[in-house]
């Protein structure tokens, strides 16, 4: 019988560092939604990679941040949650010469995660991502002493999740962490989402990216009707309804856009990610309610499966 490892990753840092991109890099195919806003993940994700007898699950977490509401509070937990029962951290850094901070040291949000990551005795190794918008490579050794002078991390791989460069290294300094044991996942999945709500997340992105900056973290999407029929030529056609819903009026009026253009526009860029995804033709319907304050409603939060 053949023997088989697996070992689990958690992936942390602080909000758009490119921790989504990364794994759907590793993984080759887009699990994770990725956008310049603050705050994409809300919820732990994993990924699956299986290659013959090694299964990885990487653990995708929220962007470490100070919530400022209780959708916020549920995504810290999400990043707790996601450090247990780990056998390493990936704590994912940019490749930024200067910090927001006055002093130009490791922004507090990274110091609380490699504290909590000492706390917790957890191996680590470093990822330090957008090595590609550097203009001065020397610089690149000068925030690996700062990284490495805060902790004794196993290893540091400097990577472009855009370009892909330093992926493979990922992958293999991840195999150090392998152990023997049965995997946990089917060889063929690749993540522990649902159909549902990953279509719900492919919503929301185009949301995102379409979106001004003050509308979209009051969004989320809820799939009403998800199934699978057969058109009058017997090709088979996935049907999706979906509610989005924001905190405001003005908001929904933002969304739904003039002569309804924008909601137009987010359907359709949504039908096209859906129908790569699962390789049939989709039709795609999209409604827009009004939940005022939702993120500080628990009820609300769980039905959207944000919990």
């Amino acid at each position: 019988m053949l023997k088989t490892n697996s070992t689990f990753i958690a992936i942390v840092g602080r909000p758009n560092v490119g921790k989504s991109s990364i794994i759907n890099k590793i993984l080759g195919q887009k699990i994770a939604i990725v956008s310049d806003k603050a705050q994409t993940t809300r919820t732990r994700i994993m990924g699956v990679l299986t290659e013959k007898e090694n299964q990885f699950v990487f653990v995708d977490t929220p962007g470490f941040h100070k919530p400022r509401n209780t959708l916020g509070e549920n995504m810290m937990k999400a990043v707790g949650n996601g450090l247990c029962d780990v056998d390493a951290v990936m704590l994912v850094v940019e490749a930024a010469t200067k910090f927001s901070t006055e002093d130009n040291e490791i922004p507090a949000a990274e110091l609380e995660l490699i504290n909590e990551i000492k706390r917790r005795r957890l191996k680590a190794f470093l990822v330090i991502n957008k090595i590609d918008l550097l203009r001065d490579k020397e610089d690149l050794f000068a925030l690996i002493l700062k990284y490495t002078s805060a902790f004794d991390f196993e290893s540091v791989i400097p990577v472009s999740a855009v370009q892909g460069d330093g992926i493979d290294i990922i992958i293999k300094e991840s195999s150090v962490f392998l152990k023997e044991s049965p995997h946990y996942f089917s060889d063929d999945d690749v993540t522990d989402q649902g159909e549902k709500v990953m279509v719900a997340e492919m919503i929301r992105e185009k949301l995102l990216r379409a979106l001004d900056k003050e509308v979209p973290h009051g969004i989320a999407v809820d799939i009403e009707r998800f199934f699978e029929r057969d058109t009058a030529d017997g090709e088979p056609i996935l049907e999706v309804e979906a509610t989005i819903y924001c905190e405001k009026e003005s908001h929904k009026g933002i969304i739904i856009g003039k002569g309804g253009a924008m909601l137009k526009r987010i359907g359709s860029l949504s039908r096209r990610d859906i129908e790569a995804f699962f390789g049939i033709k989709a039709s795609v319907k999209l409604w827009v309610k009004v939940k005022e304050d939702w993120r500080n409603r628990q009820g609300l939060i769980h039905t959207f499966g944000l919990d």
